[in-house]
């Protein structure tokens, strides 16, 4: 076992947390001496450097905490990180949920992936486990468990900013709809799509993939067949930069692309001088959209030698609520941790604050849009300002 003010713990270490884990979920409310927090995030496959990022957050906030002396009730606590891959995988996070729930977690920083969250969630409510999750389908939130958190705006705000933002601005007649069918991708194209159809655009095209296909020949032909404008896509950056390739082999180009959040990552601006447009909606800001954003950045690149790919600085703030709210608890009770929670305006370092309504949406959630230019994602427009 690492045992540092890293936060770190291997799966080895597991069996020696259920002492701790009894205590904690049946209530005790004198503090442990560690306690576990987890992060479940696909950190192997195609999405490995967000869910990565998402950990780095964790870990970087967890580091400052111990290096503080973190204390519950005067007592000093030292945190550490229970993280485990969910590969992106509905049946493989709810396995990571029981896991966690072994492990003796107080709280979970998870999922990214809508999918998975929505799968683990009952898992860890039957515990009163808080579950912090970045997912943005509303669905994750509809399922009536008091232990459900967004840390950022919905897909329901964020179809309204890719479908307005689509119609108003891009100035087209033809457009495509193309999801990656994972409950995230579908449920944002739906709803763009039904935007689209309000400002009494055209849609020619609509189609759903899986979240892994990067063959994408067939898809390009019949963009260019259909004399695609502007393509509305959930697909991953990995399956956009796939579908570039095969738009530049039939020399179709010459079109907009509006992406997710799945897409505003680094790896994407590789493809920003191959098309006409690349945009990108987002409920993760950039980090440098806020005050104290730079602090951040020099942080994580001292720790970490490289830029964020996604969404840290939000990690690290749920850390740091997590944390707040435990002490505001007098507690590591995963259910005072929970209660606590709903009725809690945190401080968080980066965004600013974190406030939960009775469901567990984000009051504070806000939706980006962002053109992909000279190898950065530069900000458009923000739902708090339109």
């Amino acid at each position: 076992m690492k045992n540092s003010n890293s936060g770190s713990i291997t799966l080895g270490a597991i069996a020696a947390a259920l002492t701790t884990a009894t205590m904690l979920l049946t209530g005790c409310d004198n503090p442990p001496d560690t306690v576990r927090i987890g992060v479940a995030q696909p950190l192997t496959g195609n999405l490995a450097e967000l869910g990565q990022d998402l950990h780095n957050g964790v870990k970087l906030a967890v580091a400052e905490l111990n290096k503080e002396g973190f204390k519950i009730k005067g007592k000093p606590v030292m945190l550490e990180i229970v993280a485990m891959d969910d590969r992106s995988d509905p049946a493989t996070g709810k396995e990571v949920a029981q896991k966690m729930i072994d492990a003796g977690v107080v709280a979970v920083i998870g999922n990214l992936n809508s999918g998975v969250s929505i799968e683990a969630a009952p898992i860890y409510a039957a515990k009163d486990i808080a579950q912090l999750a970045i997912s943005t389908n509303p669905k994750f939130t509809q399922l009536g468990l008091a232990t459900t958190y967004r840390l950022v705006a919905n897909d329901t705000l964020q179809a309204k900013a890719i479908g307005s933002f689509a119609a108003s601005q891009l100035n087209a007649t033809r457009y495509a709809v193309v999801d990656d069918g994972t409950p995230y991708g579908k449920g944002l194209a739906d709803g763009a799509a039904e935007q689209l159809k309000i400002a009494k655009k055209q849609i020619t095209l609509r189609q759903s993939f899986d979240d892994k296909t990067t063959v994408f020949d067939e898809l390009a032909g019949k963009l260019k067949q259909n004399g695609v404008e502007v393509l509305i896509t959930t697909l991953n950056d990995f399956q956009v930069l796939a579908l570039l390739e095969a738009l530049k082999k039939i020399e179709y180009t010459q079109l907009n692309i509006l992406g997710g959040d799945t897409i505003k990552t680094i790896s994407m601006l590789k493809g920003t001088e191959m098309i006409k447009g690349l945009y990108a909606t987002s409920p993760i800001l950039d980090a440098k959209e806020f005050v104290n954003g730079k602090l951040f950045l020099t942080k994580y690149q001292e720790a970490y030698k490289k830029e964020p790919a996604y969404g840290g600085h939000y990690t690290y703030d749920a850390m740091y609520i997590l944390a707040g709210a435990m002490q505001r608890a007098n507690s590591a009770s995963p259910k005072k941790i929970t209660e606590i929670l709903h009725t809690f305006d945190g401080y968080a370092p980066i965004t600013g604050s974190m406030k939960w309504d009775s469901v567990g949406e984000q009051r504070y959630g806000v939706v980006g849009v962002y053109a992909a230019r000279k190898g950065v994602w530069d900000l458009q427009l923000r739902s708090d300002r339109w």
